[in-house]
């Protein structure tokens, strides 16, 4: 009760704190009324943010359509609320134009939060809380004079995956590539196999490449930039420290080095956002043998493998049935070489000399707009999109990691894989703190020109990072410049 009795009165200070703001009070877009269903006879209307991929996915319309059929009755209607799904609330909300209930990764979401722009959640009210860790539930924790506020409702946990084709792997693998004989290739489990492969295969065939990503992308990219005992922010007093910038820190640099090295493997679309942006369809038409995503884009590989199994002739069940056959997503390698050499023969490495390799992780789910004028509405909503029958649609339809105990029991291991390595420590959550806005720009700037170095020598060109001292340089800049946009350049 005193926690409810907490999150009450923060409500309550938000919403005098909000009531000079925007157009009639700040209320987002929507039919008058108080209260879940209205309360003058009128439809409440909740406009609802997703991500693309639910909307395009068909996971969105489904989830509307469901929640308006069971609430046709009590005066509540949800609608796509038709934004960027990154659009800014803290710019749309005072204006009456922001969403009412939004799904974002932690740290966007947290981001509103320190700002007052989401509301704080009574969560022992909702039926997924029993079945959601601690761990997931601690990604919306707020304090505050004190007082611990819980700012979203879990969703799905995300790391960076590898995507692949079961029927591209090598006909010899076992023999090749499973030195320990464990029935796992070798280029799954270690950095240096990865990369010996990916050479072995783009060297038989210009035209085909192994392990494919964006080398500009933080998220994606991130095992070369968080497994070397560096971070991201520190920790002072158990709360995150964003002056203490740490990219830079520990054997950060070998990091790098191994960046630089597999990026001589890709093409020159690892560079920027193109291999983001084709994965998909390179890896269904065999020009990628593995890409870096998410769960949630699963849907999306499939799609584009069974297209690509419809144009060889078969028809549309047999190409369905086929592309879920072939479809693999598994984690990253675990092991990653100390010195950041991915040229090493595996098997020359010592056991100490191997790194646990580490990701950027997230949690998404819901929060509830500080601008909406139906607060109680909303709770309905999110109640209802985190029930299990939607979260398990969810699951089913885009291949997410549920982070629901009991849908994650019925969709496979994925979940459950992803939450042992964050307990083992191999997934750095995104800080869900705002100043993690100004962590992306700084490191893809870097990262995608240390990435182009290798297609400069091969024009003749002089490299810019030819070797650690040169790299370590480009990550103290990085943390430079994210000190800069946070404290010097903020205003």
């Amino acid at each position: 009760m005193r926690r409810t009795a907490s999150i009450l009165a923060l409500i309550l200070a938000l919403s005098l704190t909000l009531a000079a703001c925007g157009k009639d009070g700040g209320g987002s877009n929507q039919a008058a009324g108080d209260g879940a269903g209205g309360g003058t006879g009128e439809t409440v209307v909740l406009h609802v943010l997703e991500n693309d991929t639910a909307k395009a996915e068909g996971y969105l319309a489904d989830l509307l359509d469901a929640f308006n059929e069971a609430y046709k009755d009590k005066g509540i209607q949800a609608v796509d609320a038709n934004m960027d799904e990154f659009t800014d609330l803290a710019t749309n909300g005072p204006y009456g134009y922001g969403p009412d209930v939004l799904y974002q990764a932690n740290d966007q979401l947290m981001r509103y939060a320190e700002d007052r722009h989401i509301l704080p959640i009574n969560v022992e009210e909702l039926d997924c809380y029993e079945t959601t860790p601690e761990a997931a539930w601690d990604a919306f924790h707020m304090t505050l004079d004190g007082q611990v506020y819980t700012m979203g409702v879990p969703v799905n946990v995300q790391e960076p995956m590898l995507f692949y084709r079961e029927d591209m792997m090598p006909d010899n693998w076992q023999e090749r590539w499973d030195a320990d004989g464990n029935g796992t290739p070798d280029f799954f489990e270690n950095w240096c196999d990865l990369y010996a492969y990916s050479k072995e295969l783009h060297d038989s065939d210009p035209n085909k490449f192994g392990f494919m990503v964006s080398m500009n992308n933080l998220y994606l990219a991130s095992p070369f930039m968080l497994s070397f005992g560096n971070y991201i922010f520190g920790v002072k007093d158990g709360v995150t420290d964003d002056t203490d910038i740490g990219f830079s820190s520990g054997d950060a640099v070998n990091g790098l080095w191994a960046l630089r090295l597999f990026a001589g493997q890709m093409n020159e679309g690892c560079i920027d956002d193109t291999v983001t942006l084709n994965r998909y369809e390179k890896l269904a038409d065999g020009s990628y043998f593995c890409a870096v995503s998410t769960p949630d884009t699963y849907s999306l590989f499939l799609g584009n493998l069974t297209n690509r199994y419809k144009q060889d002739g078969l028809s549309q069940e047999e190409a369905e049935k086929k592309a879920k056959e072939n479809l693999k997503m598994v984690e990253v390698p675990a092991k990653m070489p100390k010195d950041g050499d991915l040229t090493r023969d595996s098997a020359s490495v010592p056991e100490d000399g191997w790194r646990d390799t580490v990701v950027m992780g997230g949690v998404n789910g819901y929060g509830i707009s500080s601008y909406t004028k139906h607060r109680e509405a909303c709770m309905e909503f999110v109640n209802f999109a985190t029930s299990f029958d939607m979260i398990k649609l969810r699951a089913d339809t885009l291949g997410i990691a549920p982070t629901r105990s009991d849908v994650a029991a019925q969709s496979g291991d994925t979940a459950d894989i992803i939450f042992q390595s964050l307990s083992a420590g191999r997934i750095y959550l995104m800080p869900s703190v705002k100043a993690v806005n100004q962590i992306w720009v700084p490191c893809q700037t870097v990262m995608g020109d240390v990435a182009k170095d290798p297609f400069r020598e091969r024009q003749g060109e002089t490299a810019k990072y030819p070797g650690k001292a040169e790299l370590q340089a480009a990550l103290e800049t990085i943390d430079k410049n994210i000190y800069d946009a946070i404290h010097t350049l903020a205003g």
